[in-house]
């Protein structure tokens, strides 16, 4: 079986003001993966001080990439999976989590457990002109504005609120003065379905959406569209173990099945595409924050108690324990 770590850092400049923040400019490691990589070692100590115990091979995945380069994917590809000779029969993944949990929360569920990922760029290209004759070019500024407007309303009204999805906008580029029309612009955004139907309708209406307001602002218009990663989901039977383990190592108190997925995404997905397993969250929000206010996991203030990292060893530990010991009845 298999347990993985990620490591990446992300492209943040760190605001916690804490002894131990990163050194490099604009690198932090916001999402908690340093947690996730003394975790996976701490696991890994743990049981090959069992090693002759254990009636069958762990695969330690330590994952870089993880934040948008697909690493996960470029590990099953250099046969991740088989590392131990054969396939892996069942592989797990433990996240810490800086908001939204109590710390030393266990948490995860069957089916969906995070949402796929898209990426979307978009580039305008219009006719530059001056500010104060605007009939004289074509200005891509309100085709941006329009499309970003209209691709909210897209959503709420092309999806089941029931099967929803998720269009952020997050980059809007164009000009460099008050007075100048600039030749083009762009958009890029970030898109999260959690089901094949919700990921079809949301590309689809992206694309309609984008082309239908160049045409009508006189525009033309590149849409550049990426899948990245599918749905993480998690195996039922997987999922309930993972539970029950957590519950027995825990306590009933410290450990939950959620009754919806979280909205992030995740590259396990495309191990969970291959292995049956599980995706499990950790909360390790720090003891002088409150989990409903703290900063998220990819916020420059975002900070995590690694107060939680012996029970994230344990309980990847205890999942290899227990899963070789059931063997293929698992």
């Amino acid at each position: 079986m298999l347990l993985r770590g990620d490591m990446d850092a992300l492209p943040v400049q760190e605001d916690t003001g804490l002894d131990y923040a990163s050194t490099i400019p604009g690198r932090m490691h916001a999402c908690g993966h340093d947690l996730h990589v003394a975790g996976l070692v701490g696991a890994a100590k743990l049981l090959a001080a069992r090693r002759a115990e254990l009636p069958g091979d762990i695969v330690f995945m330590f994952q870089p990439g993880e934040e948008g380069q697909g690493g996960a994917k470029i590990m099953i590809d250099e046969g991740v999976l088989d590392a131990a000779g054969e396939r892996v029969g069942a592989a797990y993944a433990l996240h810490v989590f800086s908001t939204g949990l109590p710390q030393g929360m266990a948490v995860t569920r069957p089916g969906a457990m995070l949402a796929a990922s898209d990426a979307v760029h978009v580039t305008v290209r219009g006719k530059g002109g001056h500010g104060s004759s605007p009939h004289a070019a074509k200005d891509p500024v309100p085709a941006l504005a329009a499309m970003v407007t209209a691709l909210q309303t897209m959503v709420t009204r092309d999806l089941d609120v029931f099967d929803p999805a998720v269009v952020t906008v997050g980059s809007v580029h164009a000009g460099s003065a008050a007075n100048v029309i600039p030749e083009s612009g762009t958009l890029d955004a970030t898109v999260r379905s959690f089901s094949p139907d919700a990921h079809r309708k949301v590309r689809a209406g992206i694309e309609r959406v984008v082309r239908g307001v160049a045409e009508a602002h006189g525009v033309e218009v590149d849409l550049d569209y990426v899948e990245q990663y599918p749905v993480t989901v998690n195996d039922g039977a997987q999922a309930a173990f993972a539970l029950d383990t957590a519950r027995d190592l825990l306590g009933d108190d410290r450990a939950f099945e959620m009754p919806r997925p979280f909205s992030g995404s995740e590259d396990f997905s495309f191990v969970l595409d291959r292995v049956p397993g599980a995706f499990v969250g950790l909360g390790a929000c720090p003891a002088d924050r409150d989990p409903a206010t703290a900063p998220m996991n990819h916020a420059p203030q975002a900070a995590y108690d690694d107060a939680v990292l012996p029970d994230a060893a344990a309980l990847l530990a205890e999942l290899a324990v227990r899963r070789l010991a059931r063997g293929e009845a698992a």
